[in-house]
Order: C-alpha cells, then structure tokens, then sequence
C-alpha cells in the first residue's frame, strides 16, 4: 500500500492538471470528438505526471508503484468524467497482460503503454455483459472462441476498443494478443447512455492471433476484481463532485430574498449527501487495499460490498444534485446530465455480484 502523504500529493498533482487543461468545455469538445477523449489531455497526463506508467513494473519501463496509485487518478478522472485510456489500457489492460505471465509480451508492449504511445483494451464480455460468479466463464460463454491461433466471435462493451492499438481477447484458452488493424477484426462503436464513456464491439472473423496463456478463470477474476474497485473509485470521485457543486450551488441561490444553503431542510439533504460521499470513500479504499491480498472472503466481501455501495451511492448523490438545482440541472448546457448519465451507466458496467453480499450460515 503506498504512503498516503504520496497518493495526496499524486490526487493534488493530477487535480491541477485537470483544473487547467480539463474544464467542461474540453470535456464537451472530448465527447464530440472522432477519438472520444481529449487526446492532448491525455498526453499531459502522461508527459508531466506518468499515469500510465504508475501501474506497471520498473522492468517494462514503469514506475512499479501499487496498484492504489493508479486508482488515485482515476478517482481525479471521476470528478471531472474525462475517460482516457487510463480505465481500460492503463488499469485493465496492463492487470490482464500482468496475469499471464508472459514476460516477453510484457516487454514488448507495456514500454509504450508507460509512455502514453500504446493503448491496449481488453475484450472480456460477451452481449449478456460481464460473468460475475465463480467461474462463470464456461468455455462455452466466452464471447471469443480460439482456434489453432485464430480468433471467432464478437467481444462487447469494449473500453477504448475502436481507438486501441492492440487487443487483449479473454478466451476459454487464456488470453490472446491481436493488432487491431488484423485483417478479420471490424470494431465498431455502440451508443450507450453515458456519451462520456466510449464503448465497442469486436468482431472476429478467422482474425490470427498470438496467445499469450494465462488460466482464463483466474484472468476473469483479476479483471473483474480490479475493475470493480477502479469503478469503485472514479465513482467515489465523481459523487465528491457532485457533492461540491451542490454546495456551492445552495450558496448563491437565492429564493425568498435567502440563500437556500441556509434552509435547514436543505442542509440536511447535503448532510445525507456527505455520509453517502464518505461512506462510499471508506469502501472504496478497503477493497482497493485488498486488490494486493490474497483473495478470502473477507476480501471478496470488501469488494463487493464497493460494488453495490459505491454505485448506490453515486445513483443517490447525483439524484439529488439534479433535485437542487432545479430547472437549470436538466438543461443540455449544465453538467448534472452527464454525471447523472455516468451514474447510471456505472451501475451496469462490469456486472454486479450474482449474490449480493449473501454468505452461507
């Protein structure tokens, strides 16, 4: 677990950032864009901090800090809901490449992933979405299916998926490495409701590919686990917003010649904002703490319960920000629209627990 002094200072640095070159009109021009993120953003994120590199070991050209460092930018990304390649190459990308073991292919691609050059995106969910219980991925619920070195079928809600320069494809075989531009693989983006987040299809059809190994089972879990709390963290990021906006908001509202900061019924509503914000914090923290222990029942249990209450939390938060700001939170030009978009999408990203939180006696 890596110093708190040092992850303050990260969150600081990266907040500065944002706040200079990441303000909502760049946002707005992100969303519109071919790529879908703000690409110069990005690049100083890379050059003048090295957030992709933060996750991935000193011997593949990173920064080898523990994983929790990179969940620290992406709750920085949360308040501002810039999604660049950070989630899905960064985070998921490099996790899933790490648990194969494969040195050779570490080497060869997470130098330019540390860089900010090369991003990677993972293709793990078929159209049902993600399998969340154990071993939920039978051979026969892979969306991709390999055979002799070639790849069949199509891979959906990929992250970063149209614009990333290699995929990672989850199959009943372990995982397989592709160039993106192969001849047999079309990508194509999908609409969803949340127009921060880019998601896509991929579709193979007899695409080559090199297989890098890795049991798929255990590939799934540790996808699935480092996604849950990374979601977890952004989410805790955006709702902190949320909560800030609201705020200042009451404070220069005036209705009935008062601030409606000072009705106390208001005060109250925020209040209960607040406990949702830290409540949501605390369990993020812990199943991010565990991400590096190994896997018990308690540590699922953290993880879950992040899973659900980070996603209830942010559904609730955003609920009321949109309540208290009145009319002006549901008009196109305003930012509530969009967190409250991502809220939503978030409760459905990455799946949920098959069981929530129930134990046998």
């Amino acid at each position: 677990m890596t110093d708190t002094a040092e992850l303050q200072e990260l969150a600081a640095t990266v907040r500065a950032v944002l706040t200079r070159h990441g303000d909502r009109a760049a946002l707005r021009q992100a969303i519109d864009s071919e790529l879908g993120y703000d690409e110069r953003l990005w690049q100083l994120l890379c050059e003048q901090v090295g957030v992709a590199a933060l996750a991935i070991p000193e011997e593949y050209g990173g920064v080898g800090a523990d994983l929790d460092t990179a969940l620290v930018v992406l709750e920085e990304l949360g308040r501002t809901l810039h999604n660049p390649p950070m989630l899905g190459s960064a985070v998921l990308g490099v996790q899933a490449l790490l648990a194969t073991g494969d040195a050779d292919a570490a080497q060869r691609l997470l130098p330019g992933v540390a860089e900010g050059t090369r991003t990677l995106a993972v293709c793990w969910a078929d159209d049902k979405g993600w399998a969340t219980g154990a071993h939920a991925n039978a051979a026969a619920e892979y969306a991709v299916r390999a055979d002799g070195g070639t790849l069949t079928g199509t891979a959906h809600y990929v992250l970063d998926g149209v614009n990333a320069d290699t995929l990672l494809v989850v199959t009943a075989d372990g995982l397989y490495e592709i160039d993106a531009t192969a001849a047999g693989v079309t990508r194509t983006v999908v609409r969803t409701m949340d127009p921060t987040r880019r998601l896509s299809t991929v579709a193979f059809d007899g695409a080559a590919a090199t297989r890098l190994g890795g049991d798929a089972d255990a590939i799934t879990a540790r996808l699935r686990a480092v996604a849950w709390a990374a979601l977890a963290a952004e989410q805790v990021g955006a709702a902190d917003q949320c909560l800030d906006l609201t705020v200042e908001y009451s404070k220069s509202r005036v209705q009935f010649g008062r601030a409606i900061g000072s009705f106390q019924a208001l005060k109250h509503r925020m209040a209960d904002m607040y406990v949702l914000v830290e409540s949501a914090r605390s369990a993020a923290y812990a199943a991010i703490a565990d991400l590096d222990r190994p896997v018990s029942a308690e540590t699922t249990l953290d993880l879950e319960s992040a899973r659900i209450h980070c996603s209830h939390a942010f559904r609730s938060v955003v609920s009321e920000t949109v309540q208290m700001h009145g009319g002006i939170a549901i008009t196109w030009e305003h930012d509530a629209h969009l967190f409250f978009k991502r809220a939503h999408g978030d409760a459905e990203l990455f799946g949920m627990p098959g069981r929530p939180l129930a134990r046998p006696a």
